[in-house]
């Protein structure tokens, strides 16, 4: 039926630019070929997008950039396997598939006057990106907002380009922290978890963000947990392979939960729900 659109068939899209984030994250900035796509274009802080690699295959990540500045839609892919190689690849002025937004996203209006505490480990710092720069791009509406974000070594943390503006900024409190000592390094060193006790956020009146590898979201979960703060104060994204995107295939279903459809942002108390299985 004309004028009916078609969830299924990704827009073209151009890379515009592309940033090595370390040595096995890649950044793309893309714009929809259609610049009318482009202008009308809306999506929420931790909604996700599929990108293609014609020929080769689709995967799915969350889109980073932030709905307040929309020059460009912002993708960070870790190479993991056959498609994310593929992605790699393309540079600047290459053809990329989007399918975008699909998903929820984080509950920023229900946060407003609350203080948000992020907790990012590696490439998990990629749906932190989006929703705290929504934030702080409407820093009047929030309290307190404080970033802990860690990784193995200095070269391993993403989005360095970012990092001089918010260790500046007398309106964001940064923590970053690496696992083990190394030359030049001004910051913290130690495991996130243990560095998010010597910091001992308070959960009054707070909301925590946690993004990382299921390890680090288990310890540090425990870890709030022992701080005071309970589990539906507590927000992170689950990313299960995805394929159709729009909740009809059941290749991410965690028990009646869809993954693409009803995450991928969770509250933690609504993780004890579903089957043990993640």
């Amino acid at each position: 039926m004309a004028g009916t659109h078609n969830p299924l068939l990704p827009e073209m899209a151009t890379v515009i630019e592309t940033v090595q984030e370390t040595h096995n994250i890649k950044t793309f900035r893309v714009r929809f070929d259609d610049e009318e796509k482009m202008k009308n274009f809306t999506f929420q802080p931790g909604q996700v997008g599929q990108l293609s690699v014609f020929g080769v295959g689709e995967s799915t990540f969350v889109i980073n950039s932030s709905p307040t500045r929309m020059d460009y839609l912002q993708f960070s892919v870790m190479k993991a396997g056959e498609n994310t190689a593929a992605l790699h690849k393309l540079n600047a002025g290459d053809k990329i598939g989007v399918r975008a937004p699909l998903g929820n996203w984080f509950p920023y209006e229900q946060w407003k006057g609350k203080n948000v505490f992020f907790i990012g480990g590696g490439i998990g710092m990629a749906p932190i990106r989006t929703i705290m720069v929504y934030l702080l791009d409407n820093r009047k509406d929030y309290g307190d907002i404080s970033l802990l974000y860690g990784a193995k070594t200095p070269a391993d943390l993403s989005f360095q380009s970012d990092m001089p503006e918010w260790l500046e900024r007398k309106d964001l409190n940064v923590t970053l922290t690496i696992d083990n000592p190394a030359d030049g390094w001004e910051h913290k060193v130690g495991l996130i978890p243990n560095v998010l006790k010597e910091i001992g956020p308070k959960p009054k009146n707070t909301i925590a963000v946690l993004c990382g590898p299921p390890i680090m979201i288990k310890f540090v979960l425990a870890g709030l947990e022992e701080l005071g703060f309970s589990r539906d104060q507590v927000y992170t994204t689950l990313e299960l392979r995805m394929k159709c995107g729009v909740g009809k295939c059941g290749r991410c279903n965690i028990g009646t939960k869809y993954v693409c459809k009803d995450g991928p942002v969770f509250r933690c108390d609504e993780l004890d729900e579903m089957p043990a299985e993640y």
